[in-house]
């Protein structure tokens, strides 16, 4: 797959998820008061239950945990992208941290368990004029 396309359902900006999606960077949230790191960004820490948050930058690497080849576009927008991969990355810096996202062009036959993965981002703009920079993976 290559990027997205443009007419694709961007993701509705929130202040909890705001940095993740405009940051370029893989920022994810941090809890003020037991520094547990979670992603997805949530309004509530499932450690302590804590309700404010910083963030820490993870480096853009990471391994396949997991990938499914998607055969049928789940809308019109993916149509002419089929077959394409979906990643589960285990991120380099906190390996219990999982992230999903599309693996840029590659093969389905060549996309391996543990293959290692860089993240780059694609940026569109939001319905607010924000950038919304979706993270997207390449084989290493």
């Amino acid at each position: 797959m290559a990027a997205l396309p443009d007419d694709f359902t961007l993701p509705l900006l929130t202040a909890f998820n705001r940095e993740w999606f405009t940051s370029g960077t893989l920022a994810i949230q941090s809890c003020a008061k037991c520094s547990t790191l979670q992603h997805p960004p949530e309004e509530v820490c499932r450690n302590c239950g804590e309700m404010t948050f910083g963030t820490r930058v993870l480096a853009p690497t990471g391994t396949i945990s997991s990938h499914t080849v998607v055969h049928y576009a789940p809308s019109r927008a993916l149509e002419g992208s089929v077959p394409y991969v979906v990643v589960l990355v285990s991120l380099d810096d906190e390996p219990r941290l999982r992230v999903v996202g599309n693996l840029l062009d590659a093969a389905p036959p060549d996309v391996q368990i543990g293959a290692p993965v860089t993240c780059e981002w694609t940026s569109y703009a939001g319905d607010d004029g924000a950038a919304i920079k979706l993270p997207q993976w390449r084989l290493a």
